[in-house]
């Protein structure tokens, strides 16, 4: 992406190295997403004050939850943050049919649940690891209380799934952060959370990074 305004926050030492740390996880593949990054922390750090813990729905090796991390002082604020993956990649039997043709398939990721492990450690129990496909594992592991919600599957079915259920417990003022939302490929999830939204009465606010934006008022 590229800007002619303003992106000092690149510069800025204290997201220097928390972007460094979800870097080092090895997160990317080679891509360098920083501005998406700092979005992610500006939505944190809005709502850290808010009722309600923090939530992740695709995480593969953490890149973006320990930015958050290293952005904002989640243990301080007795909040927990659970990351729900199956830590190796996408689960056939929620694949579309239209996702597939889009070259969209089951897998895709190396597993990664004991380095996700070691990666999170030294935050204790304010980070809350859930291994299983969403949306099995929500009902008997997610908060009752929601502030901060990334959600990024890479596939329409659970991330709707997902949205739906967290919806109510969301508290006023947090944040639903969509990772895929701008993208070519992941058009059927534009779609579904354009339904989503609209069903809800509220407006995505659509980020040239490719995420969408959601506050529940």
């Amino acid at each position: 992406m590229a800007t002619i305004h303003n992106s000092d926050f690149m510069t800025d030492p204290r997201f220097q190295s928390a972007y460094a740390a979800g870097m080092s996880t090895g997160s990317w593949a080679g891509c360098d997403p920083q501005w998406g990054a700092y979005i992610a922390c500006w939505a944190a750090e809005s709502v850290l004050r808010l009722d309600g813990d923090f939530v992740e729905c695709g995480v593969n090796r953490g890149g973006l939850a320990r930015t958050i991390l290293g952005f904002v002082d989640l243990p301080s604020s007795g909040k927990k943050f659970y990351l729900f993956d199956t830590f190796e990649g996408l689960v056939q039997r929620y694949l579309t049919p239209e996702e597939e043709k889009n070259g969209i398939t089951a897998g895709g990721f190396e597993p990664c649940y004991d380095e996700v492990v070691r990666t999170f450690s030294q935050f204790g129990n304010t980070v809350v690891l859930v291994k299983g496909a969403v949306p099995d594992t929500l009902a008997a592991s997610a908060p009752e209380k929601v502030a901060y919600l990334s959600i990024d599957m890479n596939c329409v079915n659970p991330e709707i799934a997902a949205a739906e259920f967290f919806w109510p417990r969301m508290v006023r003022g947090a944040i639903m952060l969509l990772d895929d939302y701008g993208w070519a490929r992941h058009a059927a999830q534009k779609q579904g959370f354009d339904r989503f939204a609209q069903e809800r009465g509220v407006l995505i606010l659509s980020l040239p990074t490719g995420q969408g934006l959601i506050m529940k008022l």
